[in-house]
């Protein structure tokens, strides 16, 4: 059932005793750190009598309908996952954060399609790409406004891919690891827990992403290379073998894998933050576009971070899947250090924060759309039998 902030009655606002709620499905920590439980549960205790009681199931009935959906009752709250037909953490659960992640990591990717195509150029050619203005212009006078768009099918691909293994594998991983610390620990390390399922997605999910980001750099870095990914797959298998797809697997590692732990756990960190520090209630009693709001600012929040942390690892993709034959310690010494960490990087920085944060936006809006809780936390227990 869904919990409202407050209830109106003819004596006055019977307002509901938070201590007295019970929830069967998440612990305290996991939606308020302000001592409440969370928007989720079975039914709550109100004080103010049998009147408020009364006025409260009236109210509630009317604003639910025949199909146990909540409509727009005042002070509507996030739906459980129990009133949906998804049941938390059953393989229909893993495919649906599955497919959110499809939807919020491959269309986002290839919105951001043109500044993606710059800034490889910059990384690539920085003598001739020199600024972001210059960059967008330079593409746009060779190649025409089309140029900027190039790669669009590989990456919206890739990234799908890559997005449906990640979120998916996410929420798998961070409940199993919660599960084998119990429920004590879970609490205590949770931001281990996070770091380590985040991390363990990430290594499936860049397999996935691989050879569809080899095709996106060389049609968007080498005019003339391919004309995008049905042309590009056989052309770098007739010329390298199918090993050329994934010869930029260890430096996508290198630079996916801490990008994603720090997606995840600065987006859970800070998601805990804004609702301690920022918001003026709990969680529990915020709307859904709050909550939702929450979701997108944590998520640009996680996505600067990523950006600074990954972008050497980024250059290394860049330059590796455009000098054949190239190894990391060649290309490390070409670029110089300092170049490797800054080449391209206020770009990169844009980029990644407005892409990161649309991403959560989405994947949230997607989960609650299903009837499913936003993102925070540490994955909690199964809901007891009865």
């Amino acid at each position: 059932m869904c919990v409202c902030v407050c209830v109106w009655t003819r004596g006055g606002v019977a307002a509901m005793d938070l201590a007295e709620r019970k929830s069967s499905l998440l612990p305290e920590f996991l939606y308020s750190h302000r001592g409440s439980s969370p928007a989720v549960g079975g039914m709550a205790s109100y004080r103010g009598g049998a009147a408020a009681s009364s006025s409260f199931s009236s109210m509630y009935q009317r604003s639910t309908t025949a199909s146990g959906s909540v409509g727009k009752a005042p002070g509507f709250m996030i739906p459980a996952a129990s009133e949906g037909k998804i049941k938390l953490y059953s393989p229909e659960y893993y495919r649906a954060c599955a497919f959110g992640g499809t939807l919020c990591c491959g269309l986002t990717h290839m919105a951001v399609t043109p500044i993606d195509v710059v800034k490889c150029n910059m990384q690539i050619a920085p003598e001739k790409y020199r600024s972001i203005a210059g960059g967008f212009s330079l593409v746009v006078k060779e190649q025409g406004p089309t140029g900027l768009f190039r790669g669009w099918a590989p990456t919206l691909l890739g990234y799908s891919v890559q997005g449906a293994c990640k979120y998916g594998f996410y929420e798998y991983f961070k409940k199993t690891y919660s599960d084998m610390v119990g429920a004590e620990n879970a609490k205590t390390y949770k931001t281990l827990i996070y770091l380590a399922g985040s991390a363990s997605a990430e290594v499936i999910a860049d397999v996935g992403l691989c050879p569809f980001e080899a095709v996106k750099v060389r049609v968007q870095t080498q005019p003339g290379f391919a004309k995008g990914l049905t042309d590009g797959f056989p052309k770098i298998i007739a010329n390298e073998g199918v090993g050329g797809l994934y010869k930029g697997l260890v430096p996508l590692w290198a630079r996916q894998i801490p990008y994603t732990m720090m997606k995840f756990a600065t987006f859970e960190s800070t998601v805990e933050a804004i609702y301690k520090y920022v918001v003026p209630v709990p969680k529990s009693e915020c709307s859904k576009s709050t909550q939702l709001g929450v979701s997108f600012s944590a998520g640009y929040i996680a996505g600067v971070a990523c950006a600074i942390i990954s972008h050497p690892a980024d250059n290394l993709v860049s330059f590796l899947n455009n000098a054949k034959g190239a190894t990391v310690s060649q290309a490390v010494d070409q670029m110089g250090l300092r170049a490797l960490f800054t080449r391209g990087l206020p770009l990169r920085i844009i980029m990644i924060g407005t892409l990161t944060g649309a991403q959560w936006g989405i994947y949230d809006a997607f989960k609650v759309f299903v009837g499913l809780p936003t993102t925070g936390g540490v994955a909690p227990e199964e809901p007891k039998k009865d």
